[in-house]
Parts: structure tokens; sequence; C-alpha cells
């Protein structure tokens, strides 16, 4: 067997390894492992694909893994848009009724609508915003 089609196999191994685990430890290996069957495709020695597989092993895993730490420690899902004003506190500017009315979200002026329609909020009041519906929020105490 060619000893580039033998690194590729390895390299599958370590990236389903890597799919198994989610570590990100297997995932850097494995592209060493690809790295070294390019080297082996192109003619070069087993001493060079060995040194090959070991250096970007190692530089991989270096370079690769604390980037990866990173993101994983990052909150699971960073809102943007409208979804990140679900849980922000808004002031009440006109009477928020089932009909009509308007709340102050952040320095930005929405129409709102009680998320319960039997409440109603005079202007002043503090509430919690817990839906966004088109442009409208849903708010409640």
């Amino acid at each position: 067997m060619a000893d580039w089609l033998i690194w590729l196999l390895v390299a599958a191994g370590f990236a389903a390894g890597e799919l198994m685990t989610l570590g990100f430890f297997l995932g850097p290996i494995a592209i060493a492992a690809s790295a070294a069957a390019l080297v082996a495709a192109v003619g070069g020695g087993a001493v060079i694909q060995a040194i090959t597989f070991i250096v970007l092993s190692v530089a991989s895993l270096a370079i690769l893994r604390p980037i990866a730490r990173r993101h994983i420690q990052m909150p699971a899902q960073i809102r943007t848009g409208t979804a990140a004003l679900i849980g922000a506190r808004a002031t009440v500017l006109e009477r928020v009724d089932s009909e009509h009315g308007s709340v102050k979200i952040g320095g930005e002026v929405w129409t709102a609508r009680p998320y319960d329609e039997d409440h109603v909020f005079e202007p002043g009041t503090r509430v919690d915003v817990l839906k966004i519906d088109g442009a409208t929020a849903l708010v409640s105490e």
C-alpha cells in the first residue's frame, strides 16, 4: 500500500475520533497526518514524512487548540438583532394595552403590547421584554 494512502487513512481515523470526542485534540493531529500524506505523495521519504507529522502535530496543537478552547468557553449562543432584546428592561413611554403602546428599549422606541393581553402598563413603568413579534415588543412586569 502506498505511503500517502496510509497517511490518509491515519488522518481519516483521527478525524473520525475527533468527531466522536469533540475535544479538539485529534483534529489538529489529523491535519498533520494529511500534510504527511501530501509529503509522501510528492515523493518525500519516510523520515521526512515522520518529521512533517511530528512537527505539524505539535505546531497545530500549540496554535489551534488554544483558539478552539477560547471559543468553547464563549456563551453557547451569542444573540444579535432583535433576539438580543429579549430579557432587556424597557420603560413604558405611552400606555401599553392590548391595542397600542410604546416603550423605550436601550435608547430606541418600540411599539409594544402586553405579553398577557389582560395587563395594562402606564407610562414610567419598568417592564421586561419577553418576545419580539415583528416590530412590536411583547412586555410584562
